[in-house]
């Protein structure tokens, strides 16, 4: 126990130690865990997972100092269109340092944009692949944006310069037409991206029927913060949503899954504008040509019917002519026959009243009474049946020649 150290002195050692046994750089496979800028400055927590588990089975610090990020970081979001961010499959390459007073730490000197380019590529292809096997991936598509689209349902950051953008681009559109627009407040930009758009996605859901198509707007945000915009979960909310969306989130690289899944997709906030606004033009144009189309048809009637009343009236005297002759000689006609009908009627007519009275003599009582036929009568009534007489009713019986008058016993 003679020979002993103080603390700086077996860092010094250590120190030794670490610059003799690693004196190279290496490129190191990793999961960010932790990253954040503090002076220019970017720190990050490395770590491994178990590919069964998804535990951590390795975790290192390491910094990027101020002169090396200033370099890579904008070549990295650049060529990947993404922030570097926890959760990001990264390869680094790094040396290792042990400082006696702040401890071991990984030093990084470059970062390598095309390896996290083909992890980003496998986990959008994975999401992309479960969309299309959930059947779901194309359902937007199905819908098809209202004919009179004017209730918009807008979901955008509420101070974003995108969101100004597109209201200004529908109040001032060259045709007077009105838009409805309400907002529903979302972060877009960041790792809130995901649940704060489902949020509001919900919303609406809850005022379904007030809406007729809703927009997601981002603009006035760092280009290459997109990575919200790639989520399982959202491109699932998005792609039942009952509405047409259309996504105008302002970014040049390929399409993120959000606009995959869309009704449909534009570049910027004010494109998205200029689609709702070229919707009702459409309609106008369609309206216009319709309505100058049934102008030119009623026009076109009301010419052939005055050609044809103009005909028809040049013909009225020659027809009214024909008309007048005809009924006149109808009428000569009819007056030439009249005499020889009704003496026709006449001469029926006495035929038939001779042989109604010839009847008439065959009916006359007198004729009966002078065949030997007599008429008992009571109260001047004639007795058909010897029940309506009693005893000591007086009765008149009428012969040819003269009456009896009789008292019943």
């Amino acid at each position: 126990m003679s020979e002993h150290y103080t603390l700086r002195q077996l860092n010094l050692l250590v120190r030794e130690a670490i610059e003799e046994t690693l004196p190279d750089e290496y490129w190191v496979e990793a999961e960010l865990s932790e990253c954040r800028e503090n002076s220019g400055h970017c720190y990050m927590e490395l770590i491994e997972k178990d590919e069964h588990s998804n535990t951590p089975v390795a975790r290192a610090s390491a910094k990027c100092w101020r002169q090396t990020w200033q370099m890579t970081k904008p070549y990295f979001e650049r060529t990947t269109g993404q922030l570097l961010r926890a959760g990001m499959k990264v390869l680094v390459k790094v040396y290792a340092q042990f400082h006696e007073a702040y401890g071991f730490s990984w030093i990084i000197s470059d970062i390598d944009p095309t390896y996290t380019l083909g992890d980003m590529a496998r986990k959008r292809q994975e999401i992309i692949r479960q969309l299309k096997e959930e059947g779901i991936f194309d359902l937007q598509r199905e819908l098809r944006i209202p004919t009179f689209a004017k209730r918009i349902a807008v979901i955008s950051a509420q101070n974003a310069a995108g969101y100004g953008d597109f209201c200004r681009q529908l109040e001032d559109n060259d045709y007077s037409f009105r838009f409805e627009v309400t907002l529903f407040p979302a972060v877009m930009q960041g790792e809130q991206v995901e649940q704060s758009v489902i949020n509001a996605l919900n919303s609406i859901y809850e005022r379904i029927h007030d809406y007729d198509v809703v927009c997601i707007l981002r603009g006035g945000g760092a280009t290459a913060d997109l990575s919200g915009f790639d989520t399982l979960a959202l491109a699932e909310n998005v792609a039942q949503f009952p509405l047409p969306i259309i996504t105008g989130i302002g970014h040049d690289r390929d399409e993120s899954i959000l606009d995959m899944v869309a009704n449909t997709k534009v570049k910027t906030p004010t494109a998205a504008a200029a689609l709702l606004i070229d919707n009702l033009l459409r309609i106008l144009e369609r309206l216009d040509d319709a309505s100058q189309r049934i102008s030119n048809a009623v026009n076109q009637r009301i010419s052939s019917q005055k050609i044809k009343i103009a005909s028809m009236t040049s013909l009225i005297p020659t027809l009214t002519l024909r008309m007048v002759g005809d009924q006149r000689h109808r009428i000569d006609t009819i007056g030439n026959r009249l005499p020889i009908a009704i003496e026709r009627r006449l001469t029926n007519q006495k035929h038939l009243l001779e042989s109604l009275s010839i009847k008439l003599q065959g009916f006359d009582p007198q004729l009966l009474l002078s065949r030997g036929y007599s008429i008992t009568l009571k109260d001047g009534r004639a007795v058909r049946d010897p029940k309506q007489l009693k005893p000591g009713d007086e009765i008149e019986t009428r012969l040819e020649k003269g009456n009896i008058t009789s008292i019943v016993k």
